[in-house]
């Protein structure tokens, strides 16, 4: 059946489209009586209202845009879920794209939420994204852009994120407090910033503890989100340098777990003989044996601040208002388990 259109209602009731429009709405011009009949017959007749031709006299699509590294990874799942609430709660829908750590993949996702006319895009940058030409594309559309978590220090726009730096130093020198003098670090690719602070963070706090600096002990995850790479670097670590590690510092919990696998199969206890502590606070981290200590990174937080700042920006642009681009850091904690 063809869908019911305002103008079958009002040429049934024998009153204007604008009259029917108004008394959907509830406009106070409009008598109780005229309001009555008109819904009565909007909900006999099933009547949706076109989004789309609303979306197109407002200039507005009440659609966002995001674009992730991976849909697999509890955090940018967490993340998500906060986006879609917040989005639900303002009556918008939410475009969901996965570049799966490829900078071309990306590029062309963002060329396709222009392409649909988002009112507003939020992304978390792949490893592989050196260039930020297709960002610089999405300001000069005028849409509003925030980034968060892996996000781009050139790039003038909203962006919320962790101190990755000071989140690593903590861990790192909670490791060295409890007596870990030889800390090994798996750490990501070496385009990310967030990958870079985190590095840096586990650098500085063995600085700051008097610990020298050791490269053989940096062991570099390409792979980062994916256990087997965790559990190979464990492997090798221990070829490398046998029991002379006493500790373990990951980019993240993914890592971490699968080093904890290669040493539960290979009798070595954790956290006797090596300690660990990963990043993200992965629900895994909980129910694997032993429990991992991790960095609590908030990703609702992060979520729904980010799709927050978004809605901000794009009222502010509805309005002609000037927009000033924000820097949130959102706090990190410890998370204290077994593993350390």
């Amino acid at each position: 059946m063809k869908p019911v259109t305002l103008k079958d209602i009002a040429k049934q009731l024998g009153i204007s489209i604008t009259t029917a429009s108004k008394a959907l709405k509830n406009y106070p011009d409009v008598s109780d009586k005229t309001k009555k009949i008109v819904k009565e017959l909007a909900v006999k007749l099933n009547y949706v209202p076109n989004s789309f031709a609303i979306g197109l006299r407002k200039q507005e699509s009440k659609t966002i845009g995001v674009i992730i590294p991976t849909m697999v990874h509890y955090f940018f799942s967490t993340v998500l879920d906060a986006i879609i609430k917040e989005a639900e709660s303002r009556n918008y829908m939410v475009i969901i794209l996965q570049s799966n750590e490829d900078y071309q993949t990306e590029k062309k996702q963002v060329d396709l939420l222009l392409n649909k006319g988002v009112d507003g895009i939020l992304i978390s940058l792949s490893n592989k994204t050196r260039d930020f030409k297709h960002l610089q594309k999405i300001m000069d559309y005028n849409i509003p852009l925030i980034l968060f978590d892996k996000i781009a220090k050139l790039v003038n726009c909203s962006k919320v994120l962790i101190d990755d730096r000071k989140a690593a130093y903590s861990a790192v020198s909670y490791l060295i407090n409890t007596g870990r003098k030889r800390i090994a670090h798996f750490r990501g690719d070496l385009n990310p910033q967030n990958s870079i602070d985190r590095f840096l963070g586990y650098k500085k706090a063995l600085e700051d503890h008097g610990i020298p600096y050791d490269s053989s002990l940096i062991y570099l995850c390409n792979n980062n989100s994916d256990f087997t790479d965790g559990y190979s670097s464990a492997k090798q670590l221990l070829l490398d340098h046998g029991d002379n590690v006493d500790a373990i510092f990951t980019v993240n919990d993914m890592l971490a777990i699968g080093a904890i696998n290669y040493f539960n199969e290979n009798g070595i206890k954790i956290p006797d003989q090596i300690a660990l502590f990963g990043f993200s606070n992965w629900f895994m981290a909980s129910v694997i044996t032993p429990s991992l200590s991790s960095v609590e990174q908030n990703a609702y937080k992060i979520g729904k601040r980010s799709s927050e700042i978004l809605f901000e920006e794009i009222e502010r642009k509805k309005k002609g208002e000037p927009i000033v681009y924000q820097k949130v850091i959102i706090d990190t904690e410890l998370v204290l388990r077994n593993s350390s």
